[in-house]
């Protein structure tokens, strides 16, 4: 009995490590959505900028996909990705009548005619990460417009979609709308004169869904984490002490930081994120039981992941009427994607070996050292490649 117990540790072992594998080069090609700016002006004019993977574009990558490694066009991908800016912006010149076609703003079933106005192509940089590029267009409502659509082609993936007024009394541009619009999908119905905004439970539904997604499949490092602190112990007063400090942590700072009362850069906030999960996973090595620090270290470590993000959740721009509405919606789908992950962890691992005697022997160390191994990487990968 011992020996079959054993093999199938050992074959849990081998999927978890190939699992971590492949989910750490999904995340160097993981394909986010487009972000789309309209800015509508008091004489009629419309301004389009767009934030996107340009390289996943041309090279047709498609939404069905969570990176751009299960595409059948990844060598096109990568192939363009090498490509200098310059190099990439003389590719894109050759298809930007194709790509203006597939973008429709409609006014009352009338397509909005667009020019490519800039093209804002980074240097090559970091090959493993995808690169942001921003397109610059412009286009000329019909008189007496008063609602408009947006869509583009399936291809191009998921966008969130901002639309930006001029205020008549100050004059500055203000977000007042803002949707996530599936690959292929047309927008809701914008009206441009009185600026009807989303409602808070549209918001709310959206942002649930963005939160999840965000944990289950993209955030393979809050994944980790998350599993570091279910294999100490699986009892359940220990793990609650830990995901409650967790959870309260990444709370403060994710609503903190998306009120601008506090800010981090990227650059330390992932590094450091990758340290804690090494931290995690190491004293799971050495301790055997929960220790009166471990819930105040899990807790700073939250205020760190709760930085982290926050980065994802000020991309989508979150207008301020529906401000709470879309911070909470993301933060409960975050803890909905949190326990699942705790879920999948007992019903494959704790309720089945979490009471017997090997179970640290066997389970958590061999597991902690995997998770702590992939976790350096990505700290070196981070602050120094």
């Amino acid at each position: 009995m011992a020996g079959v117990v054993k093999m199938f540790l050992k074959i849990l072992v081998t999927v978890l490590l190939s699992m971590m594998v492949w989910w750490t080069s999904a995340m160097a090609h993981e394909i986010r959505p487009s972000i789309v700016d309209l800015v509508i002006k008091n004489n009629g004019n419309i301004d389009v900028e767009i934030r996107l993977n340009l390289e996943a574009v041309i090279a047709k990558v498609g939404a069905g996909h969570k990176d751009t490694s299960e595409s059948k066009n990844a060598n096109e991908y990568n192939r363009l990705r090498l490509l200098s800016a310059e190099q990439l912006r003389r590719v894109f010149n050759k298809q930007k009548v194709s790509f203006l076609e597939a973008i429709k703003i409609t006014s009352h079933d009338r397509k909005i005619g667009l020019s490519i106005d800039d093209v804002i192509i980074p240097r090559v940089g970091n090959i493993k990460l995808s690169r942001a590029s921003t397109l610059k267009l412009s286009g000329v409502l019909p008189k007496g417009a008063s609602k408009v659509t947006w869509r583009w082609d399936k291809s191009f993936g998921n966008s969130v979609v901002r639309v930006k007024g001029i205020d008549q009394a100050s004059q500055e541009t203000k977000t007042v709308f803002a949707e996530v619009v599936k690959a292929g999908a047309t927008s809701k119905l914008i009206n441009i004169r009185d600026f009807v905004v989303v409602g808070q439970w549209d918001v709310f539904v959206q942002y649930i869904e963005l939160g999840f997604q965000h944990i289950i499949p993209k955030g393979i490092d809050h994944i980790l984490f998350v599993i570091g602190l279910f294999l100490l112990s699986t009892r359940l007063s220990s793990l609650l002490w830990q995901i409650s400090a967790f959870t309260i942590a990444h709370t403060m700072t994710l609503g903190l930081a998306m009120a601008g009362v506090i800010s981090a850069p990227s650059a330390i906030v992932e590094p450091l994120i990758a340290a804690s999960i090494v931290y995690v996973a190491v004293e799971n090595i050495f301790t055997a039981h929960l220790t009166k620090w471990r819930p105040l270290i899990v807790f700073l470590f939250g205020l760190l992941h709760g930085l982290g993000f926050a980065s994802v959740l000020s991309e989508l721009g979150l207008q301020a009427s529906n401000f709470a509405s879309g911070l909470i919606g993301f933060n409960i789908g975050v803890e909905i994607g949190q326990l699942t992950v705790i879920a999948v962890c007992f019903m494959t691992v704790g309720i089945w070996f979490g009471d017997k005697p090997y179970y640290r022997k066997y389970i958590t160390i061999p597991a902690s050292l995997i998770i702590a191994i992939i976790a350096a990487w990505w700290f070196v990968e981070r602050a120094f490649l």
